[in-house]
């Protein structure tokens, strides 16, 4: 199922568990839990989707480089006619080069060919570029959700703003 376009060194692929490793380092890079504490990356949140019954994990590969990642699964909570395209990463370097783009398209009509009604994701509010290929790839808003903190008045440090830090816009979606 490898896809490449004519234009593009990238390849497209389906995960495998070779993989893990520089996917978890990427993961890891994109998704800081010390800046969002709230950011559940880690190999378990990985884990539900690489090892569920109807996986939809692809890499996005420059030679045998990992440059990118999605992962996404038939496991959404709330229905199970609905998949779930919960974690994506592009490494820096190859950004702008529509590889993010390319792993969307191919989760999302993976998830769809499986069977999946509908496919949800979220972003963010203020991840904007987020925002805009999830549209450009026909994802539309369909709920939105506040994060609410309480902390203790002596507490040495307040919960960190949703606009503090790197990867400060991208708590599952880095583009």
């Amino acid at each position: 199922m490898e896809k490449q376009s004519e234009e593009s060194d990238i390849v497209i692929a389906p995960m495998t568990i070779r993989h893990l490793p520089d996917v978890f380092e990427l993961g890891h890079k994109a998704f800081d839990t010390e800046v969002k504490p709230y950011t559940s990356w880690s190999l378990s949140a990985a884990a539900v989707h690489i090892d569920a019954a109807h996986p939809a994990c692809f890499v996005a590969l420059r030679g045998s480089e990992l440059c990118g990642f999605v992962l996404g699964s038939m496991t959404f909570e709330q229905r199970a006619d609905w998949g779930y395209l919960e974690w994506i990463a592009v490494d820096s370097a190859v950004r702008g080069r529509g590889v993010a783009g390319r792993l969307v398209a191919v989760c999302r009509d993976h998830l769809m060919a499986q069977g999946a009604d509908a496919v949800i994701t979220d972003v963010e509010a203020r991840n904007e570029a987020s925002l805009a290929l999830m549209r450009r790839h026909g994802f539309t808003v369909g709920a939105t959700v506040n994060l609410l903190a309480y902390a203790r008045e002596t507490a040495v440090e307040r919960p960190p703003s949703l606009g503090a830090g790197r990867n400060s816009d991208a708590p599952h979606s880095e583009q």
